[in-house]
């Protein structure tokens, strides 16, 4: 018996990915738990273990093929002693999944070609049910009236189902049922007033402004799409709003040397405080303190979260991932911060499992290495917030009715208005800021 092997969902939110390399050939013996491939999502590699045993029949999809869809035949693996045809599918498989399969020499054609088709069609139905718009170009509602075809029984082949001219044509070739006369005047007039077009008009190509010399192109790959589909999905569907507030920073910065020096140099227990690490448990124990921002929306209720999941946006070359500290309101300093250098390193090469970067209650954003005084960031569902975290500066304060020189930086949090709202978000922030400028009550 034939054994399909499918494209494996390797996360929740899987809808593709690349076959990145197979590790298996035609011919080779395979049991349950071999690695037989490597997934490549849009921000991990993972390997693939056979679930069957079996001989490896055929290798459908090369290696380094994009977009495969889950639950994509992949493989076939047969039994030892079957034989197998090249070609031959699962009963269960769709046939527009091995489209070059099924026009094979020698396979025989199952049904007629498109024109019979539509001449030998039985009296039609309604393409489009009643009481609904009919959407038509012009010239396709033009060429409708003339022959005296009814719109609503044809199907159109144009954008989002629209009919246009040749979907017409083939219909009066087809010999589509035609409408009473009298009925046919009134019907286009009536119906060409209310499939005026609503839609925003699409934004440009930017390939039209330029010359074909003066650019290169890059390819989108599969993170950078799955980045542009969420964000714009996230501006477009949450309703944002923004708070920002300066924190004092001096203690911490003291607070934060005096540990560093303090910390053991060699073993496991070495650590390197950064003001990341600070940032991530004040975090933490804000949303502790103020559970309505650790929070996520549904349709039907709201998601109060046990625990502070803090995802912690790393920048690689090639994108953006956010790998989470999980329960960071039980971590010490020094655990957090060994953590964060594990996770970053292992996001930059693309090591992370799915667990590792997907879902959390809150995130961070840190420019201010790069010397980004502040900025606003997009909100990552299924966050509630997201805290945008500028660099530390020195600058001109009032203390006590004097001006003085302190290291002060700005953060702003980027709230969803459904989950959060403005005094809710107001008080986590003055709990943030609490712990940032008074650090000792972190280590409590």
């Amino acid at each position: 018996m034939t054994t399909p092997i499918l494209m494996p969902a390797l996360s929740p939110t899987m809808e593709e990915g690349k076959l990145a390399k197979w590790h298996v050939k035609v011919g080779d013996k395979v049991k349950s738990g071999d690695v037989i491939a490597e997934i490549e999502t849009d921000k991990a590699t993972m390997e693939v273990e056979a679930v069957d045993e079996g001989i490896v029949a055929e290798l459908l999809i090369v290696e380094g093929a994009e977009g495969v869809k889950v639950n994509t035949v992949i493989a076939q693996l047969r039994e030892e002693n079957e034989k197998y045809v090249a070609g031959a599918k699962p009963a269960a498989a769709p046939a527009a999944q091995t489209p070059a399969k099924a026009a094979a020499p020698g396979a025989a054609p199952t049904a007629p070609a498109p024109g019979p088709v539509r001449a030998a069609a039985p009296a039609p139905t309604a393409a489009v049910p009643s009481g609904q718009r009919v959407f038509a170009s012009p010239l396709a509602r033009r060429v409708a009236t003339q022959g005296g075809v009814e719109l609503t029984v044809i199907q159109g082949s144009g954008p989002h189902g629209r009919i246009v001219k040749s979907d017409v044509e083939a219909a009066l070739k087809g010999g589509v049922a035609k409408p009473a006369p009298m009925k046919v005047a009134p019907a286009p007039v009536v119906r060409a007033a209310e499939a005026a077009p609503v839609a925003a008009p699409a934004i440009p190509d930017a390939r039209l402004y330029f010359a074909k010399d003066a650019y290169d192109e890059v390819p989108h790959d599969s993170m950078r799409r799955t980045i542009a589909k969420r964000l714009t999905t996230s501006k477009s569907d949450i309703p944002h709003f923004y708070l920002k507030i300066d924190c004092n920073i001096d203690t911490l910065l003291d607070v934060r040397k005096q540990m560093n020096e303090k910390a053991p140099t060699e073993g496991a227990g070495t650590y390197k405080l950064s003001v990341n690490d600070f940032i991530v448990k004040a975090v933490a124990l804000a949303l502790i303190r103020v559970p309505g921002v650790n929070s996520s929306w549904t349709d039907t209720a709201l998601l109060r979260h046990k625990n502070a999941d803090v995802g912690v946006a790393v920048a690689l070359e090639f994108g953006l991932i956010t790998p989470i500290v999980f329960k960071a309101e039980t971590k010490s300093l020094a655990a957090i911060s060994r953590e964060v250098k594990e996770l970053a390193a292992r996001a930059k090469t693309k090591k992370l499992k799915p667990s590792e970067f997907e879902g959390g209650t809150f995130a961070i954003s840190n420019l201010g290495m790069f010397g980004i005084k502040d900025f606003t960031a997009v909100i990552n569902p299924p966050h509630a917030a997201i805290l945008a975290v500028g660099a530390g500066e020195q600058r001109a304060v009032v203390k006590k009715g004097a001006l003085a020189i302190a290291n002060v930086m700005t953060v702003q949090m980027s709230c969803d208005h459904r989950v959060i709202d403005g005094a809710l978000g107001a008080t986590w922030l003055e709990a943030f800021k609490g712990y940032i400028e008074d650090p000792v009550t972190m280590l409590v």
